[in-house]
């Protein structure tokens, strides 16, 4: 007849291979997890439920995210302080008016670097070891500098076409303004010369008539003189006659 003690070794036995399966799927769980976190960035959560307080202990509010303007922050200074120490190489980099996106490498540790800065200011930093999610976030960054470049490159534009119709008013005023003064210039020519034409006029009349006063007093002086002579010629005539008598 067979007692306990027979099946303590066959228990036994199955015990450690049930913990040998166990620890087998705990280490492929944990090996499909590690491979599921490297292909995606790692997000942190806030936990759905917080574990209940230990009796007497302290009651503490959660621990609050970091706001992501500091995340970004401190993620510019790292990639700032890697650029200056040269410890990361430029793979790409596109640029729309003061918007740009870069994607950078740090070679010892294959970690990618996706940045979107404006005036050469950080303004989004990416990290990831993830080679095609650090490419696709580039290109979407680089989409969102298209975008946002639009209303800088528009106001570039109306710029550049303020500032020549500006020229160009200031061009046709000066334009308006030489032909205002040339017209006020013509004018005043015109107004000298009919004013010269008319005192002309008025000298050409004033000596049309001294010289017909002038022809006048010239005939009645040779009609004097013709008197005078007719009456001379007359005399000596008459003492010639007296004399031949």
């Amino acid at each position: 007849m067979l007692t306990r003690k027979d099946f303590q070794p066959a228990r036994i036995v199955l015990c450690g291979w049930v913990l040998a399966s166990l620890a087998a799927c705990a280490s492929t769980q944990a090996d499909q997890a590690g491979s599921a976190a490297m292909s995606r960035p790692v997000v942190t959560q806030a936990a759905s439920a917080a574990a209940p307080a230990a009796p007497g202990a302290e009651i503490r509010p959660p621990a609050e995210l970091a706001p992501p303007s500091l995340v970004a922050q401190s993620s510019a200074v790292e990639l700032e302080q890697l650029i200056q120490d040269r410890k990361v190489s430029e793979l790409r980099t596109t640029y729309n008016g003061s918007y740009g996106a870069s994607l950078l490498f740090k070679a010892d540790e294959l970690l990618y670097y996706v940045a979107l800065f404006q005036q050469k200011d950080f303004w989004r930093v990416f990290r990831s070891k993830d080679e095609r999610l650090a490419e696709e976030t580039y290109r979407g960054f680089s989409q969102q500098t298209y975008e946002l470049a639009e209303a800088d490159i528009r106001r570039i534009k109306l710029q550049a076409e303020h500032a020549h119709l500006e020229k160009e008013l200031m061009q046709r005023a000066n334009r308006l303004n030489a032909l205002q003064t040339d017209v006020a210039l013509q004018r005043q020519q015109e107004d000298r010369v009919a004013a010269r034409q008319q005192q002309a006029q008025q000298d050409a009349a004033q000596l049309a008539a001294q010289q017909e006063d002038a022809q006048k007093q010239l005939r009645s002086l040779q009609r004097q003189i013709e008197r005078l002579e007719a009456e001379q010629g007359k005399a000596i005539q008459g003492a010639g006659a007296a004399v031949r008598r």
